[in-house]
């Protein structure tokens, strides 16, 4: 990994399920930011002043999903990569520059994830 670490932003309603990427990710030295709905998410990356190298989104957030977050996240952001986290991955289709991990997920199979996409 580069001197800098890379900026990860998490967007996740579950507190819980939030709290273990977020875990994960800094244990493998990701600087993690936190939003719990596609809302705070938006104020985040609209802040010129945050790098962000990734977002990783839960597909099925309540309100705004992960479609539509992706979507207002690349007007604001052009080439963030975006990765969404689904129950439902093997259905979903995803532009280019965006990418999906199945839930549930190891911390082997995030931790390859986020690698091959931040390489």
């Amino acid at each position: 990994m580069s001197a800098t670490p890379s900026t990860i932003l998490v967007v996740e309603d579950d507190s819980i399920v939030r709290m273990l990427i977020v875990d994960v990710l800094e244990e493998l030295e990701y600087t993690v930011l936190e939003a719990d709905d596609g809302n705070a998410a938006l104020e985040i990356l609209a802040d010129p002043g945050k790098a962000i190298d990734l977002m990783m989104t839960d597909y099925g957030l309540p309100g705004m999903n992960g479609r539509e977050l992706s979507q207002k996240a690349r007007q604001l952001r052009p080439a963030l990569p975006i990765l969404f986290a689904s129950g439902y991955a093997e259905s979903l289709e995803v532009p280019d520059g965006m990418h999906v991990i199945g839930k549930p997920f190891s911390i082997d199979q995030l931790r390859d994830k986020v690698k091959g996409i931040l390489k």
